[in-house]
């Protein structure tokens, strides 16, 4: 009841405009000075900065009961060269069948441009000001912890085409646009804008970094075409490894001592590595070599809660099954939307993508197991890594260098021992709910062919595979007719754009949800909890204050409902 009391007096609050007089015209045009010159400040900054940049597209056709439904995909992985603008060098294509063109800002036929959704970070790069927008006062609001002020912005007269037309919203400290909503001005029957929602998440150095882009077109509650040029889509734009092309401090070397008498003493003890040690130290090697190129590119997120959690799931499946694996088994996590695990020797990798869209430990643990199963199975990966000139290449020949796919008979016998192990794990009773998200990614495959392409490993179990065999054996196991089947994407994680860390999200109790609202395997907006830098050095904090007195003055004029 405290909720449904205070939420529409803060409604109220954010929509009253400012009283017509003079002090609030000085005012407000102070505030908007600070805003223009702190975004161009922003979009130099930028210029620093190579950051990977991955869109997918999901396509959407009417449905009767869920409204609308996925009904093709397309999917891009690239790196921004933003010193030279919007270029992108490509790392991934679609899958072929549906061209990308690189073009800024259009769309022709059913081709969507990589580099049009890129543009979506930017207002206007060129001219953001007040001799070519007019900023209306619109409001404050909370995103997150941070107090924004909001203003409607719109293209004044001749200002011409592909200018921003929308809300931003503005961070109440120094004035960083942290979110805009709209869309660029101009579209006509051979070009065209889409509406877009984007965010900026700070980096700790109170930086404010593109970090998040949602944008959609025509009816996507019900799949309906809103011109004839193209369907209904949704789609998602993530950025990060910005900290990857940064010069980091040069580490200095402490004193090193060699004692010989040790070395003497060593050798006379008979102290050495067997052949076996020296084996798994090699093969190790070969799996730190390329999960370490792939951290320095931003394909693999360095080790964090995430890895915590899966090697948790493992250690229940090793220790249920009595298990003593040398050497250990490890968890690191791609950094992509795509759906797709592999084992790299004793390192199971799952993709950022599939572990969002999992509904719960079960059904991890059913992708888990099979990955474990490969590694009981001595299912190795070619020890030619362990060789550093092996790790040196383009980066654009990325995934055409690696490949940790296995064969269809090693598949199957992983599939075996994966089965072989949840039954005997915490999970038999609950794997139910791995049968029903496998289920649903078969039944949703054809829409989302792109979403569920591995690019490096395999595809994740179907149907058929360990945890219908758990299933068929445990009667009981049925999921209730309520569970979720698979989450939306970006349903678990949240992605640290800086310095490419994943954090769990808390998932809170959701309410009763609709059919139509549980969007298994499907784009969804983005909603982001923004904060600021948790310390700001003493020099910034002058600034601060005086920047927010700016503010505090717009919020003491008067107020009149509207």
């Amino acid at each position: 009841m405290r909720t449904r009391m205070i939420l529409p007096a803060t409604l109220l609050l954010g929509a009253m405009p400012f009283a017509a007089n003079a002090t609030e015209s000085t005012t407000v045009t102070a505030v908007v000075d600070k805003i223009v010159t702190q975004e161009q400040v922003e979009v130099q900054m930028l210029r620093r900065y190579s950051p990977l940049v991955e869109t997918y597209i999901q396509t959407v056709k009417p449905d009767k009961e869920l409204g609308a439904v996925p009904d093709g995909d397309r999917y891009f992985l690239g790196r921004a060269e933003l010193a030279k603008g919007v270029e992108l060098e490509p790392l991934i294509n679609d899958s072929g069948k549906h061209k990308l063109l690189l073009s800024v800002g259009r769309f022709f036929s059913s081709d969507f441009l990589p580099r049009g959704f890129l543009q979506m970070i930017y207002l206007d790069a060129d001219s953001f000001d007040r001799q070519h927008y007019k900023f209306t006062y619109a409001g404050q609001e909370f995103l997150g912890e941070v107090r924004c002020v909001i203003f409607d912005v719109d293209p004044l007269p001749g200002a011409g085409k592909g200018r921003f037309a929308g809300r931003i919203w503005v961070e109440d400290q120094d004035y960083h646009i942290v979110r805009f909503n709209g869309a660029f001005t101009g579209s006509n029957a051979s070009s065209f804008y889409f509406n877009f929602d984007s965010w900026r998440s700070n980096s700790g150095k109170n930086e404010w970094l593109p970090s998040f882009v949602y944008s959609e077109e025509g009816n996507v509650q019900y799949g309906k075409r809103k011109h004839s040029a193209f369907q209904a889509f949704k789609a998602q734009t993530r950025l990060w490894g910005y900290e990857l092309n940064q010069q980091h401090a040069e580490q200095t070397l402490t004193s090193v001592q060699i004692e010989g008498p040790q070395i003497t003493d060593q050798v006379e003890l008979g102290k050495g590595y067997s052949p076996l040690h020296a084996r798994r130290a090699w093969e190790h090697l070969a799996e730190e070599n390329v999960a370490g190129k792939l951290q320095r590119m931003g394909l693999m997120a360095p080790s964090g809660d995430v890895d915590k959690l899966l090697e948790t799931v493992v250690n229940n499946l090793e220790v249920t099954n009595d298990l003593d694996i040398q050497p250990e088994v490890h968890c690191r996590v791609l950094m992509t939307s795509t759906l797709e695990s592999f084992t790299m020797g004793h390192t199971i990798v799952l993709s950022r993508g599939l572990i969002d869209v999992l509904p719960d430990e079960a059904s991890l643990a059913a992708v888990l197991a099979h990955e474990l199963g490969h590694v009981l199975l001595g299912h190795r990966m070619d020890t030619q890594f362990a060789f550093f000139n092996h790790m040196r290449f383009d980066e654009k020949e990325t995934f055409h260098h690696f490949g940790f796919a296995r064969n269809a008979e090693e598949e199957e016998a992983a599939n075996k021992k994966g089965a072989e192990l949840l039954k005997k794990s915490p999970y038999r009773d609950q794997s139910g709910s791995a049968q029903a998200f496998f289920q649903a990614l078969q039944e949703r495959a054809k829409e989302i062919p792109n979403l569920i392409s591995p690019h490096l490993g395999d595809r994740i179990p179907g149907t058929s595979t360990i945890a219908s065999a758990v299933v068929s054996q445990q009667p009981g196991t049925k999921p209730a007719a309520n569970v979720l089947a698979a989450l939306p994407i970006g349903g678990r994680i949240i992605l640290q754009p800086w310095d490419d860390r994943l954090l769990l999200r808390k998932l809170e109790s959701e309410g009763s949800i609709a059919d139509y609202e549980k969007m298994p395997f499907e784009v969804s907006p983005f909603l982001v909890y923004l904060t600021r830098p948790s310390a700001i050095s003493h020099a910034n904090e002058a600034g601060v204050v005086a920047v927010k007195s700016d503010i505090d003055t717009v919020q003491s004029l008067p107020l009149t409902k509207p």
